[in-house]
Parts: C-alpha cells; structure tokens; sequence
C-alpha cells in the first residue's frame, strides 16, 4: 500500500469545474406561517428533469455556465408556501434577488407560465408531482454541511408532503447526547479523535504488510464504529492477489479493534438516525509510527 514518497492526492480540475462543485449555492426558500424560511429542497429542478423540453437558457438567462453566479448554479431561486394544508411555488426569482430586494412579480409569473403553462392558477403552482419530507431549520446550529449544498441543523421542521398535500408536521432535534458519547457537533474534527487511538497501534510494518492507506471508517446509526474499509476498494470481495487480501484483512480488523469500544452521539437526518463515513489517511513509518496524513 505504501509508495516510496508522500504525494498529495489531487484531483486535477478546470476552473470550470472547480468553481461549480466547490462554491457554497444558494437555497430555495419557504413561506411557512408568515415566515421566509431557507430550505435545501430543489423540488423545482426535481420537475425540470422530467420535463427535457424546457430551455433552461432561455427561462433563467445567465447561468454559471455563461457567466452566472458560481454560488447559484441553477440560475434560479424558488420561492415554496404552504397554504391550506398545500404546498405552492410562489415565485421564480433571480439568484439573490430576495436579499437585494430586486425581486420582480411580473418576471416571476411569467417564467412560471412559460414553464407549467395551465398549472400557474393565479399566481401560484400546485407542487403535486411532490411526495416526501420537505425540511427547513428551525435554529441556525448547523451541524452538517457538505461544502456545497446540502445542510443538516440541529432543529428543524419536516412537513410530510403526499402530492402536494400535506399530511403532518413535526418539529426535530437531529442530535442526541449518548451517555459518555464522543461529541459529533459541527466543528469536531472526528478523523482527529480516530486517529489518537489508530496512533496507539503497534503495526507489523514489512515489504508484505503495510497499513499505510486511506480508509472510510463508518459510524452507524448507534454511534459505535460499524465498518472499516479502504477507499481503493468497496470490500475485500473486489481483491484478487492473496497477499493484498491478507494485508487488507489484517489492516481493517487491526484499525477496528482499536476503535471498537468507541461509543459516539447519535446524528440525524430529518429526524432519524443516520450512519456517516469518516476519512482518514495514515502513514506507518518503517519504524512502526503512525502519522496522520487526512487533509
């Protein structure tokens, strides 16, 4: 597993895509009981994948893809309302328009005739090709974000919607302390408190066992350790040389018998408890020490 030099792994990107999948996009957002409420749900994009017919071009005008704003890919932002126990679209604005106070009825009613013709009843839409959990945070503790788009907060609401209707509301709490739990709020860097006891691991470290390797270390639904694997491969299965599978064997159940008493707080998603990957990449020196390489 060990190459003679540390390289950094890099994936090599235009500036192109760079900017799209690393800036930070902006939400949608919802009307709900008087309040415009951020929410991370593209329930608008869910009815344009279905619908190839319509020029997203020409509805949105500048996109990133021309000249837009980086932070708002879509080149749109919509505006949901829950009304009489219905979830509309109330508007199509223009990114950022909602914050610079630009934002123009009469545009946003026109780019919602062109794209649902019959469906715009007044000034709204019927969202009815939506059925699921549509969430909004209800606090700004985040405590998850994936960089880009999707955000996890501490409290939030989760209607559930069946076309459209809705059929229950219910307020959540996506953390849950755990007696002697190891904390999981945003800002903890997990790879750090896994690496301190992968550090106390005395290796065997020979031309034909090394450990040196970047790993996803899972915590399940429970807050303990589930699953140790190597980002190389999905599972062992996937190793055909004897030796590598031996190596491979060996790593994973050493790494995870040093975290198997670990015990974390429990994170949810929506409510529910959720498991999540961890990365970590180590370096086992000739000399048996551990260094920890994840960026």
């Amino acid at each position: 597993m060990k190459t003679p030099v540390k390289i950094a792994f890099s994936v090599i990107l235009t500036f192109f895509s760079f900017k799209v999948f690393a800036s930070p996009q902006m939400p949608d957002y919802i009307i709900y009981k008087n309040d415009t409420i951020s929410t991370y749900n593209l329930l608008v994009e869910q009815y344009l994948h279905t619908h190839d017919q319509i020029n997203r071009k020409q509805l949105f005008g500048l996109t990133f893809r021309d000249g837009g704003s980086f932070n708002c890919w879509r080149g749109y932002q919509a505006i949901y309302k829950i009304q009489n126990d219905s979830l509309f679209l109330s508007d199509i604005i223009n990114c950022g328009s909602i914050g610079n106070k630009t934002f123009d009825k009469s545009t946003s009613l026109k780019k919602m005739h062109e794209i649902f013709g019959d469906k715009l009843v007044g000034d709204k839409v019927f969202i009815n090709w939506f059925s699921g959990e549509l969430n909004f945070p209800l606090t700004n503790k985040l405590l998850r974000w994936d960089g880009v788009f999707n955000r996890i907060y501490e409290e939030e609401m989760v209607l559930t919607l069946n076309a459209g209707e809705l059929l229950k509301t219910d307020k959540v709490n996506n953390y849950a302390n755990v007696f002697k739990g190891i904390d999981r709020h945003y800002g903890v860097k997990i790879s750090d408190i896994l690496f301190k006891y992968i550090k106390k691991i005395k290796f065997k470290n020979t031309d034909d066992c090394d450990c040196s390797e970047k790993y996803l270390i899972t915590i399940d639904k429970e807050g303990r350790i589930s699953n140790i694997k190597s980002v190389k491969y999905k599972s062992v299965d996937e190793i055909s040389d004897s030796d590598e599978k031996k190596e491979y064997i060996y790593c994973t159940n050493t790494i995870r018998k040093a975290l198997n008493a670990l015990n974390f707080d429990i994170l949810k998603e929506k409510g529910k408890p959720v498991s999540e990957d961890v990365y970590l990449e180590i370096w086992v020196e000739d000399n048996g020490k551990v260094e920890n390489w994840t960026d």
